[in-house]
């Protein structure tokens, strides 16, 4: 479990918890065990998305995926401690109002699920060799890798006490922006990028028949729509102001990242 929690990464899913509930005037203590908890949900998913019966990983972050270097069943296992440690997590945060808290937990609850990331992975194994339209890839990434990134953002915005539906609604739709533009900005990697780079296997994708933007889009189509996507992610934030200065480098970061 901590081989798979602590070797590495970029922790863009609790800074983003950090950056909305800072935004929104929380202290940061007050943020920790959320952005503890999508941390951890995160490096489960990854752990049970390189697994043989999966997408067969070998690199993670750098390092061999973690049931090359504990076993299947092991990481198997890992996985799914790493899930229900989360929920403990956050479950055992101190949270001045038990209705806010219940949202807090349904808002990662729903992001894990069927619904969610689990939902994401069914459709992925499903495209496997499959022509998808530009539309459905986007259905199939704002499951997979989409629901957790947007969770993150309500995450921080709920523990910083935020009521406001418009509020929500605005963080929300930069949530689903810098999401989609997060799996472009992937997929470019994997056709550009050097493994060393960016931690994992380069052209995974392309030898496994995967559906990807360059893919489907093309390249030059693929830059464009992340591009597009950064801008209205960023306009999304304006209700915030210079309040959301750090949600907005983080937008321009997703979209520029090499790893």
């Amino acid at each position: 479990m901590r081989y798979a929690v602590l070797g590495g990464g970029k922790r863009l899913r609790p800074v983003l918890v950090y950056a909305t509930g800072q935004a929104l005037g929380a202290r940061l203590e007050v943020l920790d065990a959320s952005a503890a908890a999508v941390e951890i949900i995160h490096a489960y998913s990854l752990v049970h998305d390189d697994l043989p019966a999966m997408d067969d990983d070998d690199l993670r972050r750098g390092q061999p995926t973690c049931h090359v270097a504990f076993g299947e069943a092991m990481a198997i296992l890992a996985g799914d401690a790493l899930q229900a440690l989360a929920f403990e997590i956050l479950a055992g945060d101190t949270v001045d109002d038990s209705h806010r808290h219940v949202r807090m937990l349904c808002t990662l609850a729903a992001a894990c699920g069927s619904h969610g990331m689990a939902g994401g992975q069914a459709l992925d194994l499903a495209a496997v060799g499959a022509t998808l339209t530009a539309d459905e890839l986007d259905r199939m990434h704002e499951h997979k890798t989409g629901a957790l990134i947007r969770a993150s953002v309500r995450l921080g915005a709920l523990a910083a006490g935020c009521t406001n539906d418009a509020t929500l609604a605005a963080l929300d739709a930069y949530g689903h922006a810098i999401g989609l533009a997060f799996q472009i900005r992937d997929d470019i990697l994997d056709v550009k990028g050097d493994s060393a780079v960016i931690g994992k296997t380069a052209g995974k994708d392309a030898a496994n028949a995967k559906p990807t933007y360059p893919g489907i889009l093309g390249m030059d189509a693929s830059r464009a729509r992340l591009a597009q996507l950064t801008d209205a992610a960023i306009a999304a934030l304006a209700p915030l102001g210079e309040r959301a200065n750090e949600l907005v480098e983080l937008a321009r970061y997703v979209a520029a990242r090499e790893n």
